[in-house]
């Protein structure tokens, strides 16, 4: 039994009593009223059906919330994992879907279990922003021919479907373009007094399906809505242990990795933004294991992968939800839609759920963090955000975060490389002045202040900066180092430079206010012993004067 998770739960329902039960009620209708269009759009867009999504959209809210670890978390199919999934399913089909779904739900289930919830952090905002943004094109792209009602080209990417669709050769579908532009405008100009109450979304569909009715449009609609838990369509132990699947998971590790990551990162990030805005924390690793366990049994019920949705989450905290009952209830309100609205759910529009999704897509940008970095002129940051953003819809999830990242990292090092040295020789007037006498020479004292990492981005600037010293053969020199955080084995390299230099020329080599980190790496290498204990010193005062009795 996991105790922490027990611990977790008491804590959330410490004095729970009826009127937080009516909260978390209420909150669960309403992020179920939000949740359904965005199921049975995603459920589309992943490559499956609708009925998948709402299958999804119910398990996630029960198995994953009710583990979750946060009250706050609403999972299920989203927007992001659907661009991932899309692309699976035109290589792999349904089939390939739920078998990364599985060994992406073990995964996140293996990062959750040796609890490097934290690993997911490393990868910088701009490129969560970037390839947030990259999704965001391609769920926008991927709708545009059923708004249009056409079928173009297919593509190996988003840039190259929306440079198929600009060419324009086909006749549009006056009808879709009809029914998908009243959820649009439904969703972007209804004022926020009416959508507080029953979601845009909703509202746009339930009109343009009247719209459709009265003048009888035809067009492609959702169809059958099947009044079951367990699709007929699902994978199957049978399926997931044939040799055929084996011989096909080499090909499956990277697409699972990508859903693994992207899982884990949207998780994260949701219980990030919930949790500043309630102040309630999350448990990182609790909460990846709730996540690697419904990815694992979805699948088998005929789902797609889920995740934490930071829209839904977000409706459940201000609609006033309490603890992990609001996901528990908002599942149960989509499963009563499933059973008792099936045949109405049916005859809804592809066109509107592409309208759903067009408005979702553009919504789904950081564009607070976006205008942020723009505006203060972040170069780096603005590099990192575009090149993702360019990559996810260009190539995939896995290939885009691992360019980030890496571009990231490049700029980061090429920030902290920048190391300062200041030559000084020994003011004597300074020293008097705060009492300190020498007692010999000081002609041949200089003192080296450094500043910044020494490592090996910074080496080449540290032997330019300090050759000078190598000129004087009775020069005593401190390195005072109480502004290196950190050394590498450049770093190393650079002291054990210096200090032969410093020998061959009858010189020495005094260090002062080393960092305790600084100096446990020296001490693990010969240097400490080479340089010699007698020769550290707290502050530069103490080496002078040392410096100093040498040389008297």
């Amino acid at each position: 039994m996991n105790f922490s998770f027990v611990k977790l739960v008491r804590d959330e329902f410490r004095g729970y009593n009826a009127t937080a039960l009516q909260k978390d009620l209420l909150a669960g209708i309403t992020v179920g009223a939000v949740a359904l269009p965005l199921a049975l759009a995603f459920g589309i867009a992943s490559g499956a059906d609708a009925a998948a999504g709402l299958v999804t959209a119910i398990l996630a809210g029960l198995l994953i919330g009710g583990l979750s670890g946060a009250p706050y978390q609403i999972s299920g199919p989203t927007g992001a994992m659907s661009a991932v999934l899309i692309l699976l399913a035109a290589k792999y089909g349904l089939e390939g879907i739920w078998i990364v779904g599985v060994i992406a739900g073990i995964l996140i289930l293996l990062v959750g279990i040796f609890r490097l919830g934290h690993i997911v952090s490393f990868i910088p905002r701009p490129v969560v922003t970037g390839f947030t943004s990259g999704i965001a094109i391609i769920i926008f792209v991927g709708q545009l021919d059923s708004l249009l009602g056409v079928q173009t080209p297919s593509a190996e990417n988003a840039l190259a479907k929306l440079w198929n669709i600009l060419q324009f050769n086909y006749v549009p579908n006056w009808q879709t373009m009809v029914t998908g532009g009243i959820v649009i405008a439904a969703m972007v100009l209804l004022p926020k007094a009416v959508t507080k109450r029953v979601p845009g979304s909703l509202i746009g569909i339930g009109l343009a399906m009247l719209t459709a009715y009265v003048f009888q449009f035809q067009e492609p609609v959702i169809g059958e809505i099947p009044r079951t838990l367990i699709l007929e369509n699902r994978l199957t132990f049978a399926t997931f242990f044939n040799a055929q699947t084996v011989q096909a998971l080499p090909n499956l590790l990277v697409p699972a990795l990508s859903v693994a990551a992207l899982g884990g990162i949207e998780s994260l990030l949701c219980g990030a933004v919930c949790g500043n805005a309630t102040g309630k924390k999350m448990d990182s690793n609790q909460e990846l294991l709730a996540q690697g366990i419904g990815n694992i049994v979805i699948p088998f019920f005929g789902g797609v992968p889920a995740t934490a949705a930071i829209a839904r989450s977000s409706v459940g905290v201000a609609s006033g939800g309490q603890t992990r009952l609001t996901s528990i209830f908002h599942a149960l309100f989509l499963l009563a839609a499933a059973f008792l609205l099936a045949p109405l759910i049916g005859q809804i529009p592809l066109a509107a759920l592409s309208g759903v999704l067009m408005v979702t897509a553009v919504r789904m940008n950081e564009w607070h963090e976006i205008r942020w970095m723009f505006r203060h002129r972040f170069k780096s940051a603005i590099a990192a955000f575009l090149i993702t953003m360019v990559a996810t819809a260009y190539l995939d999830l896995t290939q885009a975060v691992i360019l980030g990242v890496a571009l990231s990292a490049m700029l980061f090092i090429n920030q902290i490389a920048t190391i300062n040295v200041t030559l000084s020789d020994v003011d004597v007037e300074i020293l008097e002045a705060r009492g300190i006498r020498l007692n010999g020479a000081h002609e041949h004292i200089r003192i080296a202040y450094l500043t910044g990492p020494l490592f090996f981005g910074a080496a080449a600037t540290l032997r330019k900066a300090t050759e000078e010293l190598g000129r004087d053969p009775k020069l005593i020199v401190i390195f005072s180092m109480r502004g290196v955080p950190l050394l590498d084995l450049s770093g190393l390299e650079f002291i054990e430079e210096a200090l032969e230099r410093q020998h061959k020329h009858g010189g020495k080599l005094l260090l002062c206010a080393v960092q305790p980190a600084v100096k446990k790496y020296l001490d693990r290498s010969h240097l400490t012993r080479e340089i010699g204990e007698q020769n550290f010193f707290w502050s530069a005062d103490q080496a002078i004067l040392a410096a100093s009795e040498i040389q008297a």
